[in-house]
């Protein structure tokens, strides 16, 4: 997943305070009753700050008192008490532990609703089943949204506004019994989507943990370059490594947990590789050129697919801006744009190592790129490109 680069976030401390055009009135909520949230990671933590800005009494628990403890000083939620009686619950921790806290949790809290946000669901569910647990309590959950950091210090209330949240049912359950996970969704802002727990992991594999792997890979190549090279490096090579810089020993355990999937795509993708290798050995050959141009335009026709900004298909046009790299002058630039009366689809930010300017992207849709070419010109801006 391909993000724009953002200013520095903030850190979750207080963020359970601070409302926002987002946040809903504790009378509009849909969740009702407590929810348990099992870890206090990035995820659990988030969950937790989102509910409690709607009012929700949420309880927190962790193997780790220490990271419980940090989760509740930022406001996500309050420790166990003796009478608790949660009616949803959440259960955020490793892969490889998913199946046996959610096991655990369905027997402790027999009225509840058991979840997990874990990134594979198929094999949860399987070992649940060899458990003997109770799977007509238990459905899995998955929301499409992270960050490169983990832990508590790093959540966010907002992490989930927009993003799809997938609810992958089983023939165990009804779809009214599992209607507290699609009010969780929404309550935090996020779109469900229905999968299969199969699908589900067919689709992670594709979009997710395989580009995680290509992108490690790419990565480690710049490991042992030189730093004159390095110092050539643009907006590509970051946006083609920006997920490198993630846990391995999470990955560890989600690649592995999801192997036979990654697998199938890793193959597609070394065939496509060896390909252009060898066209690449012999650029002269006959059809060599064909070859590499063929693997190019196919990626076009794989990105063109990729749905932007609310599910849209719409390919977008680019602009890009000189701005000094001095104090107000993005904030300057952006001001303008909404005074000019183009909407911003997306904006993405490129420094060169020691100048004292940097590149401002901006997406917008096709037929406003003269007009707002123009009238940045005429503003005084220095266009440095434009191109659909």
């Amino acid at each position: 997943m391909t993000e724009p680069t953002r200013a520095s976030s903030a850190d979750a401390g207080g963020i359970a305070d601070q409302l926002d055009a987002h946040d809903l009135a504790e009378g509009s909520r849909r969740l009702s009753g407590q929810v348990r949230i099992v870890g206090s990671g990035l995820l659990g933590t988030s969950i937790g700050l989102r509910l409690r800005q709607h009012g929700v009494d949420v309880i927190l628990d962790d193997v780790s008192p220490a990271a419980r403890s940090l989760a509740i000083d930022y406001g996500a939620g309050r420790l166990p008490a003796q009478g608790d009686q949660p009616t949803l619950v959440v259960v955020a921790v490793p892969p490889d532990v998913t199946a046996s806290i959610v096991a655990r949790e369905l027997q402790a809290h027999p009225e509840a609703l058991v979840t997990d946000v874990a990134s594979v669901k198929v094999a949860p569910l399987v070992e649940l089943r060899a458990l003997g647990a109770d799977v007509s309590r238990y459905i899995g959950s998955h929301p499409m949204a992270g960050r490169e950091r983990g832990g508590a210090v790093s959540a966010r209330a907002d992490l989930f506004i927009g993003r799809p949240w997938v609810i992958a049912g089983h023939d165990d359950i009804s779809y009214r019994r599992a209607a507290a996970v699609e009010d969780l969704a929404l309550d935090l802002g996020a779109t469900p989507i229905e999968m299969t727990p199969d699908e589900h992991d067919a689709g992670v594999a594709l979009v997710s943990h395989v580009p995680q792997v290509v992108a490690s890979l790419m990565a480690t190549r710049l490991a042992a370059a030189p730093d004159a090279s390095l110092e050539l490096a643009g907006q590509g090579v970051r946006d083609v490594t920006r997920i490198a810089a993630s846990d391995p020993a999470l990955w560890v355990q989600i690649l592995g947990a999801n192997a036979s999937r990654v697998v199938d795509v890793l193959r597609e993708l070394r065939v496509d590789l060896d390909g252009v290798i060898d066209a690449l050995d012999a650029p002269e050959a006959p059809g060599a050129r064909r070859a590499v141009a063929e693997a190019i335009g196919a990626g076009n026709g794989g990105v063109a697919r990729l749905p932007g900004k609310h599910g849209s298909t719409t390919q977008f046009s680019s602009v890009i801006v000189l701005v000094d790299d001095t104090p107000g002058q993005l904030a300057r630039l952006l001001t303008e744009i909404g005074e000019i009366g183009v909407n911003l689809e997306d904006l993405r930010l490129e420094h060169s190592p020691g100048a004292p300017v940097g590149l401002a992207e901006v997406a917008i849709v096709p037929d406003q790129e003269q007009r707002l070419v123009a009238e940045l010109e005429r503003r005084g801006w220095t266009v440095a490109g434009a191109f659909a």
